[in-house]
């Protein structure tokens, strides 16, 4: 069976990465060019690299206590290797940690064009829908997403989907209690579709800056002394059968 593609190519002692030799990029761009060149196909503008640089240092980490951290944590306690951690933390990324950015991104750019939100916001509340991208454990607001929409305006992403956005979040706060914040992963799934990527490849921008904080929290936990990690009996409340006799 034939395997295409057209991100790479090797032949005679070279490779090729979407057209250009690796040899010049390595030697005249940086990480962030060429991750936008193997994911659009073009190199980036100045623009577009300020942008990037500021979706992945947004997603570079985000406290001990995320289910990422904990279980690559974990992992490497139990005396496994590096890879074997950092990959048991990308795969505890699921519906909520890590792939809101995904289901937001899949959601504004199919509704990106609704002129009824706060109707689209009712219909949602009424039929038990959670919209993607809204909420914190902690934060009533984030810091992290102003940022990057701060980045947006600057470097003129901030296009019909940051505004969307930003409409359904003021629409979402007129009809809950709690206040609600538009979350780091609401921004970036904003941004990078105004950028112009793709909802299937948004949870890949959220793992692609996530990564370096996970390596930096394995190492930590590879060079602490905490031993095995476990959770104490005191912190394990029995609530099955009381001891009975067979």
């Amino acid at each position: 069976m034939q395997w295409n593609t057209a991100i790479s190519h090797i032949q005679r002692g070279k490779e090729i990465i979407r057209g250009y030799d690796l040899k010049e990029l390595i030697q005249k761009k940086s990480f962030v060019d060429v991750v936008f060149l193997v994911l659009k196909g073009e190199l980036p503008n100045r623009q577009e690299v300020r942008m990037m640089n500021a979706l992945f240092t947004a997603a570079i980490d985000h406290g001990i206590g995320v289910s990422s951290a904990m279980t690559a944590r974990t992992v490497v306690s139990t005396g496994n290797s590096m890879h074997t951690a950092l990959a048991a933390g990308i795969l505890s990324m699921g519906t909520l940690h890590g792939s809101a950015i995904e289901d937001a991104a899949h959601f504004f750019q199919a509704h990106v064009e609704e002129n009824d939100v706060e109707g689209l916001v009712r219909t949602l509340r009424e039929e038990h829908v959670r919209i993607p991208g809204y909420g914190h454990k902690i934060l009533d607001h984030d810091p992290r997403s102003e940022a990057l929409f701060e980045v947006a305006r600057e470097t003129e992403f901030y296009g019909k989907h940051c505004k969307f956005a930003e409409v359904l979040h003021r629409a979402l706060n007129a009809v809950t209690p709690k206040r609600v914040p538009l979350n780091v992963d609401g921004a970036m799934a904003a941004i990078i579709s105004d950028i112009g990527f793709d909802w299937r490849v948004a949870k890949g921008f959220f793992i692609i800056g996530r990564v370096p904080g996970l390596v930096a929290h394995i190492y930590e936990e590879m060079m602490s002394d905490n031993g095995l990690r476990r959770l104490r009996e005191d912190e394990v409340e029995y609530t099955g059968q009381l001891e009975r006799s067979l």
